[in-house]
């Protein structure tokens, strides 16, 4: 069984976001295990059994829920697992 870990904002009130991961990924792979928990601010860290997919603390975007699928899905098969391709930031101004 594949593992994903998500650490999430509480205070950016993040849960939402992990949550729409993880029935994203339920749906398209039933038999993966999507643990969601509270983390450090300003975080949406991803891990695929235990390895670092995506950090929105490093790359200060979510990532696209397709391309967590895909790696995922890698670990399924036993392939290796890469980065995860970020999601475009649509609904951001600077003023």
């Amino acid at each position: 069984m594949v593992y994903v870990d998500v650490e999430y904002c509480g205070v950016c009130n993040f849960k939402a976001q992990c949550q729409m991961l993880r029935e994203f990924l339920l749906e398209n792979a039933p038999e993966v295990d999507v643990v969601c928990h509270q983390g450090r601010r300003g975080s949406f860290e991803v891990k695929i059994d235990e390895q670092l997919v995506h950090s929105k603390l490093k790359s200060l975007a979510f990532p696209q829920h397709a391309s967590v699928l895909e790696q995922v899905q890698r670990a399924q098969r036993g392939e290796p697992i890469q980065q995860v391709q970020e999601a475009a930031i649509k609904d951001c101004c600077v003023m």
